[in-house]
């Protein structure tokens, strides 16, 4: 398969004309003639040039939010150049009060309160794809690839040059970008997509040129056209960033703790092997910059999901994404086939075979990526990453030496609108005598997924397959069949657990239809259904098989500003869910409203019934008998301020109800960001809930007589947390970053019951008291404490090279009792508990070819 899709990649790569096949050519208004550049501008965000005098303004451009269409309050221009190597762009921002216009600084990549421009490029010009070049008045820059022609990568950084002015006629930008960091086919004359988007920030409006329609789906496919580039060469480079870090960590050392000083050094290369592919490989990279995940107690039986914050796995994600179980009445961030963060992932049998001292994470020996498009609409990536075997206790290994490889591809129709696409995922593990019966051995996921747009590209049409297999020897299938994601072993549940099993199967669907563009509606309905042996959490991340879920949503969309909003949207939800043998387990029905209200604030609310009808929960007892459940309600409000303030609060609540009133939860969340100078910006959150749960599993019990008595509490939990940072900006280049959060969940349990009659309709006839004194007469109670922080201070002191110096600080303190502290008290508690430090520092030096 690999061959085929290179030389796919490569024969495509010949082909390409500048423009994907059967592609009408755009309205002469919104194609621009690039002008070559005898001499290269000197990027000071000044116009005084010879290049920048012949060459022909773009003056046509339109707002488009909040009103659409409307003549701009303040004229653009743009203008457009080029030579062998880059792209200029000098584009001139008229504004009559300059004083007005903000010069905040803020860190690469974080949109400051203020004003800016972006430059978008599609070089393919396949209407998919393209790169978005932002900067401020303050010169602080953003940069994005897009792909899918509206999702943007924000971990993709190139390496670029802008320099910025405010005088007295606005403010002006001046780009070099080039050529080098974007990707074309080979050919004597070029026509890229291409176009500008201005933010005017104090009156939260948006033009752009050429028009860019709200009302129709895509950004890519929306773009002018830059014509005219000739004699340029097909970019082939070779980019490595070497880099050396020491670390001093804190490391149990008997009673106490050492502190040993740890040195060592990597290297990230990028290299275009042709035109349309780029190779990107890291060897023994090191993340130690990156932010720590926010402390969390998961009591549920379903795993925790941390999003990638790794640069290197984030960067070209999109090409290897494959979305599950997504649709609009359900998150569609999580269910994927590939999760990165399963590649140096907590080592899973540390809790059998490791101790304190045992390594936290997996070491990731290597890791590459090809990815690329071609002009006629071909996409490739492939990741292949090798972790190594990492040792717990008397030499006991917690995570063997694993490959994990993923090959995604997609091929695009009718200028976009259409395409197909695969995917494959394969794990392979090393096992010896201490994994063998815990880990799977190999995991191998297959996939197919198209999409069609028709009637003028306002609705859309998508579906996908997916199979799976893995293998491993009896124990380690029977601890998969028996997982969370499966529970075999339910009775009742007609599935067949088998132990003598060495290999499960599996496979997954879906089905969308919905209008996507145009008018006031918008809508879609999809089916949706995981077999009970699909398994893809090897390299992927999958909450539950033995599933199928119908859903519908409906928005009506208000995006012309009106009496008392700028925009008004309003949602309509309905789902149902059965497992796969047909047992029901949730219906429900919601709405909610988003308003964005002339003075800039958003308010935000819904509210929604769900556990309509007889329904039954079959995960609740955690392998044991589906329970019937009664109906919920939930409720939920929020409010934001206006981000152009100095001063920017929010609100976020949360409530709901069920099993009659006898479990409820209650959330607040408010936070405040603050912006005391340009330099200088803070935000502040706080995150409390109170838990009461009625019927929170609390363990399963073997009786004398052999049977498992599967047993809830009533449990009443308390949750605190905090979350601050602090960003000083001495210049767009240097950044000082600082994050805290203390963390503090504390509950006890209190009426063990068992099972009674799980099915019974009234609610108190389906537990009894558990019988066992030994458990009954002291229930479990919990205090949970943890601190995380870390400041990094970077310096690109060159394009594409940095300095990190960086200082991660962390606490933990369990408690198996409540305890009568207050908060306060508890947090306290926490600062004396033993910390965890590590000193970094880390430098990277870019080289070009």
């Amino acid at each position: 398969m690999l061959s085929v899709l290179l030389t796919v990649a490569l024969l495509q790569e010949g082909s390409a004309s500048g423009r994907p096949p059967g592609s009408a050519p755009h309205a002469a208004a919104n194609r621009v003639t690039a002008l070559r550049a005898v001499r290269p501008p000197v990027i000071d965000g000044r116009d005084d040039e010879e290049i920048w005098r012949g060459a022909s303004p773009i003056t046509a451009f339109k707002e488009f939010d909040p009103i659409e269409g409307k003549d701009p309050r303040y004229r653009t221009e743009a203008k457009v150049a080029y030579d062998d190597h880059n792209i200029y762009v000098f584009a001139r921002m008229f504004d009559p009060e300059p004083k007005k216009v903000l010069r905040l600084l803020a860190r690469r990549d974080v949109r400051a309160a203020t004003d800016q421009v972006i430059v978008i490029i599609d070089s393919y010009h396949d209407r998919r794809s393209g790169y978005e070049f932002a900067v401020s008045p303050g010169g602080v820059k953003r940069d994005y690839s897009i792909y899918n022609d509206t999702n943007e990568d924000s971990a993709w950084d190139g390496v670029w040059d802008v320099a910025t002015t405010v005088d007295s006629l606005g403010w002006t930008a001046e780009f070099r970008i080039p050529l080098s960091q974007m990707r074309y086919g080979a050919a004597e004359s070029h026509t890229f997509g291409f176009g500008v988007w201005r933010d005017i920030d104090r009156y939260k409006e948006r033009v752009s040129w050429p028009q860019i329609h709200r009302n129709v789906a895509g950004l890519a496919s929306q773009l002018g056209e830059i014509a005219g580039i000739d004699g340029i060469s097909s970019p082939r480079r070779l980019e490595v960033t070497p880099y050396a870090v020491t670390k001093n960590v804190t490391r149990p050392a008997g009673s106490g703790s050492s502190h040993p000083q740890l040195v060592s050094g990597g290297v990230d290369l990028k290299y275009g092997v042709s035109s349309n592919l780029t190779l990107d490989g890291t060897v023994n990279p090191d993340f130690g910059q990156v932010e720590a995940d926010p402390a969390q107690l998961n009591l549920s039986a379903v795993e925790t999901y941390f999003g990638e914050r790794r640069p290197f796995f984030i960067e070209g994600s999109g090409l290897l994404r494959f979305n599950i179980n997504c649709y609009a009445v359900r998150d569609c961030g999580s269910e994927n086939l590939f999760y990165s963060r399963r590649i140096g992932r907590a080592p899973q049998l540390a809790d059998s075979y490791g101790d304190a001292s045992s390594p936290a994470g997996t070491s990731i020996l290597g890791a590459a990526k090809l990815t690329g498009r071609t002009p006629g609409g071909f996409s490739l990536g492939m990741l292949e990453a090798v972790t190594g075997r990492e040792e717990g206790t008397l030499g006991r290994t917690i995570e063997p030496r694993t490959s994990y490889t993923v090959i995604r591809a997609t091929q695009d129709f009718r200028r976009g609108a259409s395409g197909i696409g695969v995917i494959g995922t394969l794990v392979d593990r090393s096992l010896d005598p201490w994994t063998r019966s815990d880990l799977r051995s190999s995991a191998l996921v297959g996939g197919f997924d198209l999409r069609h747009k028709f009637a003028n590209n306002r609705f859309e049409v998508s579906g996908q397959v997916v199979a799976s297999r893995v293998t491993g020897t009896a124990d380690a299938i029977a601890a998969t069949q028996t997982s969370p994601v499966h529970y075999f072993q339910r009775p009742g549940s007609g599935l067949g657990f088998d132990p003598t099993r060495t290999s499960l199967g599996g496979d997954a669907g879906q089905l969308r239809v919905g209008k996507i563009g145009g008018g006031l509606l918008r809508f879609e309905t999809s089916y949706q259904r995981v077999s009970p042996g699909f398994e893809a959490n090897d390299l992927g991340f999958l909450r539950r098989a033995d599933w199928q879920a119908h859903a519908t949503w409906a928005q009506l969309a208000f995006t012309r500003p009106a009496l008392f909003y700028r925009q008004l949207f309003l949602n309509f939800n309905e789902w149902n869910e059965w497992t796969t043998g047909g047992l029901p387990l949730d219906r429900g029905i919601s709405t909610n409203v988003h308003v964005a209200l002339r003075n800039n604030w958003w308010i935000h609310g819904g509210f929604g019934l769900g556990g309509l009808g007889s329904l039954y929960c079959d995960a609740c007892a955690r392998g044991g008998p589906a329970v019937r459940t009664d109906g919920y309600t939930s409720q939920w409000l929020g409010i934001e301020g206006d981000g152009r303030r100095v001063v920017v609060p929010g609100l976020w609540l949360n409530y709901n109800r069920r099993d009659g009133g006898r479990s409820r939860y209650a959330g607040i969340s408010p936070y405040v960001q603050f912006r005391v100078a340009s330099r200088w910006s803070s935000s502040l959150g706080v995150d409390m809930s109170w838990n009461r749960d009625d019927r929170q599993w609390y363990n399963n019990f073997t009786d004398g007589a052999g049977l498992i008595r599967y047993t809830f509490g009533h449990l009443e939990q308390r949750t605190a947390s905090v979350t601050a940072r602090v960003d000083f900006t001495a210049s767009p280049n240097l950044t000082m970053q600082l994050y805290a959060q203390p963390f503090i969940s504390k509950g006890r349990f209190s009426n063990v019951r068992d099972y009674a009659n799980p099915t019974a309709d009234r609610y108190d006839d389906r537990y009894r008291p558990y019988d066992d004194p030994a458990v009954t007469a002291d229930p479990q109670q919990f205090n949970v404490k943890a601190f995380r922080s870390n400041a990094v201070l970077r310096w690109e002191y060159r394009p594409g090279s940095a300095l990190f110096l960086v200082w991660q600080h962390g606490r933990s303190d369990d408690e198996t009792q409540y305890g009568n502290r207050s908060f306060g008290g508890d947090l306290g508690q926490l600062f004396h508990s033993p910390a965890d430090n590590t000193f970094l520092i880390k430098i990277s030096y870019w080289l070009d070819r």
